[in-house]
């Protein structure tokens, strides 16, 4: 059977699939807008100042912190994921990923330990960050190996929609709990409650990892004995140029998305002056707009092709994100919901069409090593500082659309890149990454012809 032959499964299979694909992807999520969305709270709690920028700044450093262990941590499941299969690995990462998570709901506050708070706070957001550089490359790479090759983009924005949704969830605890208890019980527990719901939610994600077959292309390649022996070597080899390529698109990715997700929301309450509660409404009511537009940016993605919705996204950034900005910090609730939702918009599409070029941009035996990679140095540098980034400039120039600007001049970066891609959208996956490996033999071939002239 080969690994084009493979890929073609009942729809049965492939609903199970992206089911267990998608609760890890949750799981990963819900705790970074947790973290997000209680920003304001944990500064209090962690790193109390007297001045709520600057704890802020620190807050948004711990998150950044963790998103420095993600490279790394894509580098080894991604290596451990390409020689013991898809299946075994993302069975690992949501258990490491869910305990983590949920140990930052027993965490003693600054109150009680002093300086070991923000310390522990910024060790287990490490852990969370290690084990989640190898989850979503892993998940796309699971679901786009058992999807069509013509709908690859469709069945695979199911993975952005358990993010949005993962957020929109997590939003709604926070509101929830915002909403039902007295500001003293949410600084004393409640906001424990949102990390705590991680342990039950794992442990569904684990048996239902546990309890799928591998991959159809994995399967394949260890019947012919193809498995990568050094999955790294490998991948710097053939895949280096289309990882470089992939991760300046991502970059956009990232940023878009942690922007609208995470920074947002606090963007709504420092320069619109809107009410946490009413933020997170905000938020809540734009992030259920993306998980519903998902299915359709995949169709749109497989219907014009993987340089089109390129193109397409990071023009559509570029125009809006200035209004976007500009109507979230009117203080007025029908400009903010319009402007989160323009922003809604560029993350969704640029997000949806990554899922499928994780995977169409390299060769099965290399797949997760170059996709974990390309994917998590690109969120690192992007999108774990965006907030970050974006409180930064503002407390530096002394103007709220400062993060606009480096939203601009990150989408024609990942326009660049991105275009540089070969049309991947119609292509099998056992064809994957060819174009760069041959691009590699024929620079070795001219350098051999060079040396011996």
């Amino acid at each position: 059977m080969t690994a084009r032959e493979a890929q073609e499964v009942d729809t049965k299979t492939l609903g199970r699939v992206i089911a267990a694909a998608s609760i890890g992807n949750f799981v990963e999520w819900f705790d970074f807008a947790a973290y997000g969305f209680l920003a304001t709270i944990l500064t209090r709690e962690f790193f109390p100042s007297g001045d709520l920028r600057i704890g802020l700044l620190k807050t948004f450093a711990v998150f950044a912190v963790a998103f420095a262990l993600r490279p790394l941590g894509g580098l080894f499941f991604g290596v451990v994921g390409d020689r013991i299969g898809r299946k075994r690995t993302l069975a690992f990462t949501i258990l490491t990923m869910a305990g983590a998570t949920t140990l930052i709901g027993f965490l003693p506050t600054y109150a009680r330990v002093g300086y070991w708070a923000p310390l522990l706070l910024t060790v287990v957001r490490c852990v969370q960050g290690f084990s989640a550089g190898g989850e979503y490359a892993g998940a796309c790479a699971y679901v786009m190996e058992h999807a069509p090759r013509r709908r690859r983009a469709f069945f695979g924005s199911f993975l952005p929609v358990s993010t949005f949704s993962s957020f929109a969830c997590a939003a709604v605890v926070a509101s929830a709990l915002e909403s039902s208890l007295s500001s003293a019980a949410m600084v004393d527990w409640g906001w424990r409650v949102p990390f705590l719901i991680a342990a039950p939610v794992g442990l569904i994600g684990v048996y239902l990892r546990v309890n799928l077959q591998e991959t159809p292309a994995f399967k394949a390649l260890e019947g012919k004995h193809e498995i990568a022996h050094a999955p790294l070597a490998e991948t710097l080899h053939s895949q280096s140029w289309n990882m470089l390529k992939l991760g300046a698109f991502i970059s956009v990715t990232a940023l878009s998305f942690y922007t609208f997700t995470t920074y947002f929301s606090t963007y709504l309450q420092v320069a619109g002056h809107l009410s946490r509660v009413t933020s997170l409404l905000v938020t809540v009511l734009a992030l259920v707009f993306a998980a519903a537009l998902c299915p359709l940016a995949g169709l749109f993605s497989d219907w014009v092709g993987r340089r089109a919705t390129i193109a397409s996204t990071c023009i559509f950034i570029i125009v809006s994100v200035y209004p976007a900005f500009s109507l979230g910090g009117s203080g007025v609730l029908s400009k903010s919901l319009l402007g989160v939702a323009l922003l809604a918009i560029g993350a969704v599409v640029s997000g949806v069409v990554t899922a499928p070029l994780l995977s169409e941009a390299f060769a099965t035996k290399t797949r997760y090593t170059a996709s974990a990679i390309t994917y998590n140095v690109a969120y690192t540098i992007f999108g774990g500082t965006a907030p970050l980034v974006a409180t930064w400039l503002i407390s530096v120039t002394g103007t709220n659309l400062s993060p606009a600007y480096y939203l601009v001049a990150v989408s024609i970066f990942a326009m660049i890149g991105g275009l540089a891609l070969n049309e991947t959208s119609k292509t099998s996956l056992d064809k994957a990454g060819i174009a760069s490996a041959d691009a590699s033999d024929a620079t070795r071939v001219e350098h051999a012809i060079k040396r011996t002239i």
